[in-house]
Order: C-alpha cells, then sequence, then structure tokens
C-alpha cells in the first residue's frame, strides 16, 4: 500500500509571491504563503495555488519548517503517486547511466580476464543515485556504493515515502541485472529536527558488513557506511581527485582534512614520491591508513591526527614546503548567518596553504557549502593570496561531479566549488 497521503487542503500564495516557483525552485517558504484552505496533516500532499487561484503544483505541506511546501509536481494531470515516484527513479537512474562512462569513472575493468558486461560494470558503480530536489525528490539524498544503497532523509514528506522510493530504486536497478544486497539509513544529521523528525540511522535490510568496498579512479576504498561521515564517502570530488592527481607524480603532496584518505591515495597512486595526509578524526584517519594497505600505498602515504588550522603554522614556522598543497575542508557555513565567520576560516586555511607550495607549486583548494557562493569564494582566495604575497595562476575551476547535478533553479543543488593554482612568488 502506498504511503502516499492525498489531502484536499490547498496553500494559496500571497499576491507578487511564487516568483521562484514559476522559476522552477521547489521551496514555498512559510512567509510567502497568505493561507490553507481545507484539512492536512503535515507531510500530506497538497495543491498549490497562486493568489488569483491559478494552479501552480503539487508538493508536501510540513508546517514545522519553514520551508512550508516541497514542490513535487508542476502538472495539473501529474499527481503524487506510486506511478510520478517510479518516473522520478527511472530518470535518475538514467540520468547516472548517461553520464558515468565507465573510461572516466574507473570501473570498467571489473574483471581482467575477460570483457565485462555492461550490467557487472553497473553492479559496479558506486555514485549518487538521488540528488534530492535537483532530481525532483525533494529532501533525500540515496548513494550506491557497488551493491550497497545509503539513504538519507531530511523532509518529512520523502520520509514517509521512503519504502516507496527505496523498493522502486530496486526494481529499476534489477532491470538492468544490478542487485542490491543492502539498504543503510543515515538519517542522522541535525537538520531532520526542523522538520519535526527525530534523528536515525539503521539498516532498512537485513543486515550487512556495513564496511563495503568500492573502486573509483583505480582507487580502492572501504566506505563506513554506519560510522562514516554523511553517508559515508564523499562522491562528489571524484573529478576533483583525478585532476589534482594528474599534477603529482614525483610531487611532495601535503593533503589537509583528508576524510578517509581520498585525494592523498590518488595522488599516491599517481606517482606521488610523498603525501602527508591530515585530518583532526581518530577514525577517519584510522579508516585512511587502512585504505593505504589496501593499494599497497602505506609507503607513500604518512596519517598525521592533528587540526589542520595548528598544524599549517607550525609548519610553516618549520620551514616546510611541498609542491602540492591540498585544500579539502568540511563546510564552514551551513547558514547564511555564518558566512562571514567561514569567509575567515577559508582565508586563514588559503593563506597558510598557499605559503606552505613552493614556488611554481599548485595549491587545490575548496569550498562545500552552497552558501559560500562562486563569488564570495573566489574574492576571499584573492584576499588570501594577496595576504600571502603571492600570485595565482589559475590552472582549473571545477564543480561537483556529475551524478550531483546542478539545478539552476535550486541554488542549493550548486555547493562544490574546485580551484587549481599554479602559486607563484611574488616578483
Amino acid at each position: 500500500m502506498s504511503s502516499i497521503k492525498i489531502s484536499d487542503a490547498t496553500v494559496v500564495l500571497k499576491k507578487g509571491e511564487g516568483r521562484t516557483i514559476k522559476a522552477g525552485g521547489a521551496w514555498v517558504f512559510d512567509n510567502e504563503i497568505n493561507r490553507v484552505e481545507g484539512k492536512f496533516e503535515n507531510g500530506d500532499i497538497v495543491e498549490v495555488h497562486d493568489h488569483d487561484d491559478y494552479f501552480m503544483g503539487y508538493g508536501f505541506i510540513n508546517t514545522n519548517s519553514k520551508i512550508r511546501v516541497r514542490m513535487m509536481s508542476r502538472k495539473k494531470d501529474h499527481p503524487v503517486n506510486d506511478e510520478l515516484i517510479e518516473t522520478r527513479i527511472r530518470n535518475a537512474w538514467e540520468y547516472r547511466k548517461a553520464v558515468m562512462n565507465p573510461e572516466i569513472y574507473g570501473y570498467d575493468n571489473v574483471d581482467n580476464s575477460r570483457e565485462s558486461s555492461d550490467s557487472e560494470k553497473l553492479q559496479k558503480l558506486s555514485c549518487r543515485l538521488v540528488f534530492g530536489e535537483a532530481d525532483f525528490l525533494p529532501g533525500i539524498t540515496i548513494d550506491k556504493f557497488s551493491d550497497v544503497l545509503v539513504i538519507e532523509s531530511l523532509a518529512l514528506g520523502t520520509d514517509r515515502m521512503k519504502d516507496i522510493i527505496l523498493d522502486t530504486c530496486k526494481k529499476v536497478l534489477a532491470e538492468d541485472g544490478v542487485n542490491i544486497r543492502g539498504i543503510y539509513e543515515r538519517s542522522d544529521a541535525k537538520v531532520r529536527e526542523q522538520e519535526g523528525l527525530e534523528r536515525t540511522k539503521g539498516f532498512i535490510s537485513e543486515p550487512f558488513d556495513t564496511k563495503v568496498l568500492i573502486e573509483e579512479n583505480g582507487v580502492k576504498y572501504y566506505v563506513d557506511v554506519e560510522n562514516g561521515q554523511k553517508t559515508g564517502f564523499f562522491l562528489d570530488q571524484k573529478n576533483n581527485r583525478r585532476a589534482i592527481a594528474s599534477l603529482c607524480k614525483g610531487k611532495k603532496v601535503l593533503d589537509c582534512f583528508t576524510h578517509t584518505g581520498s585525494f592523498g591515495l590518488n595522488c599516491a597512486a599517481a606517482g606521488a614520491t610523498s603525501v602527508l595526509s591530515v585530518d583532526a578524526s581518530d577514525v577517519g584517519c584510522l579508516q585512511a591508513e587502512e585504505n593505504a594497505k589496501l593499494n599497497g600505498l602505506e609507503n607513500v602515504v604518512e596519517y598525521l591526527c592533528a587540526d589542520v588550522f595548528d598544524l599549517l603554522p607550525d609548519l610553516e614556522k618549520k620551514g616546510e614546503q611541498y609542491d602540492v598543497v591540498i585544500l579539502d575542508p568540511p563546510a564552514f557555513t551551513k547558514s547564511k548567518a555564518s558566512v562571514k565567520k567561514a569567509v575567515t576560516g577559508y582565508r586563514e586555511i588559503n593563506i597558510r596553504g598557499m605559503k606552505l607550495v613552493k614556488n611554481g607549486g599548485f595549491l587545490a583548494t575548496c569550498s562545500c557549502s552552497h552558501f559560500m557562493d562562486e563569488e564570495l569564494f573566489a574574492k576571499t582566495i584573492r584576499e588570501a593570496a594577496r595576504s600571502a604575497h603571492k600570485q595565482l595562476r589559475q590552472v582549473e575551476f571545477r564543480q561537483q561531479a556529475a551524478d550531483h547535478p546542478i539545478l539552476w533553479s535550486n541554488d542549493a543543488s550548486y555547493y562544490l566549488k574546485f580551484y587549481i593554482f599554479q602559486v607563484v612568488d611574488e616578483i
């Protein structure tokens, strides 16, 4: 039985509001609503009308959230039901199959002894399968790690639909010969409380070993879907890891905020002579060490559990210099209110990072917060270069990988900004 509940309620917007919805936006905020006509329960599907009763679409309502309605469908003849969910999932999977070229993403060589079938390649593929609003399924994220799915549900309406969504994912994937052996939920983010939801994590399938082996860019990892950050691994940087690794052959590398070691391991696999990978998390460093051994790179990569903000000035005082410095910090801001403080943090680590790069060496630096927009991030790096008395020659500007699509009508879907610079001493 479907858990999608359709109410008879209609949300009527104030005059002059709804411009973002008309432009394709997914959210109706509480201050945009004039009134709600009819009865509903939080999480129910409601109709959304303009002030003059023009039909604008269907979405699910939640009075606990400032995002009062999250849109699911814009067409009167496309109600929110199991059929619509299946269409969304099929479209999401077909998109991933189109953009995740196996020759680029390193999962083409399943078995050296023979030609691998398409289904074997897709089985091995690790990617973001569903990316919330960018896949027109608001508030829900599903990552595929080989034959395991990890779900993060952050909105009440889609939380009530998650069983339908997951069953449909398994059905659609199975049609391509992809079998899912387990599903784990990582809905333990604090933001769920803003939706009136409890934080939760655990199996949505029969229990399985939560350390899942994946391969990306030819590098193998154990992904801890139970205890790792977010869903266990950051798939969005896959292209960016390849890009900076291409500059690391024969180089001395400093990899900051390494998490489970992915940037440093890509550099080591590409031929770096030495890599110092740093993270404040003991758990992260232990996982990274395990991943280094898995790839036979334990003699190339050294792991240090330390606060990067404390470590960088110490390395500078010691006169350390690196051919390549990588700065991949967590989001310093998750709201508009803390952007100013975040700018200070980004400026500080970039100043320190630039000073540790040898003249003519390379800096990779990024921000994963959509509140730190592209213009502000560039301005912050420019200010850091002036303070460090360095010249920056841009090599590349990159974004999140294609399995994390950027929906132009949803600003929050564009969050990852990644630069590679050559760092040159002022002349």
